[in-house]
């Protein structure tokens, strides 16, 4: 498939080739759904931890004697239903990481790079690449594109001027072509992609 290439400064830079097999496969909702929520379990920390009966500072001792006092038995005020007691089945320290085959988290990524050119909100640039860091004029140059939401992927490399320019702009992200993922390709209304970046991951994905 054909895609119109532009310019930063919103003119005509010919067209490039789309591969089929990475940019106009059918979309796949049940694929997006579990890429992302691996993506999204592999980031979390998994650091909430609670105090188990034998690390709460409590005394050991009995609560009142065993019989005769007419009310229910129990040992030390460490159990769960006393105040100051340990929480039951409280969260420990553990890995959120789920298992998910590469063949799939490939098949993720060339889907959303494909339901992205069927919306017809994937824009090819020549290249993103910067004058100066500055932020208010690569705005007004994303503005007259119509570009509010977008992840930008660049090549191998980033250009830096344009990295420091944009990452003052809200609802703006710029990544090289390794950091391709799903969940941000999705979370952004518009995908716009380097000529760079398109060789790069057809290359990656083919």
């Amino acid at each position: 498939m054909k895609c119109p290439v532009t310019t930063l400064d919103n003119k005509s830079a010919g067209e490039i080739e789309l591969s089929d097999a990475v940019f106009a496969l059918p979309v796949r909702r049940d694929i997006l759904s579990r890429v992302v929520q691996w993506q999204l379990a592999k980031r979390r920390a998994g650091t909430a931890s609670t105090k188990t009966r034998g690390e709460i500072n409590v005394t050991g001792a009995k609560m009142y004697r065993q019989k005769g006092t007419g009310r229910a038995r129990h040992g030390n005020k460490s159990a769960n239903i006393f105040r100051g007691g340990a929480p039951a089945h409280g969260p420990h320290p553990r890995d959120h990481a789920i298992e998910l085959p590469k063949k799939v988290r490939r098949l993720g990524l060339k889907t959303a790079l494909s339901a992205k050119a069927a919306e017809g909100k994937l824009v090819v640039l020549d290249s993103a690449a910067a004058e100066s860091p500055k932020t208010k004029q690569l705005r007004q140059k994303l503005e007259a594109m119509g570009l509010g939401s977008a992840l930008v992927i660049g090549g191998t490399e980033l250009d830096r001027n344009f990295s420091l320019a944009a990452r003052n702009i809200v609802g703006i992200d710029v990544l090289p072509q390794v950091g391709a993922n799903v969940h941000d390709i999705l979370r952004h209304d518009t995908l716009v992609l380097t000529k760079d970046a398109v060789e790069a991951l057809e290359a990656r994905l083919s």
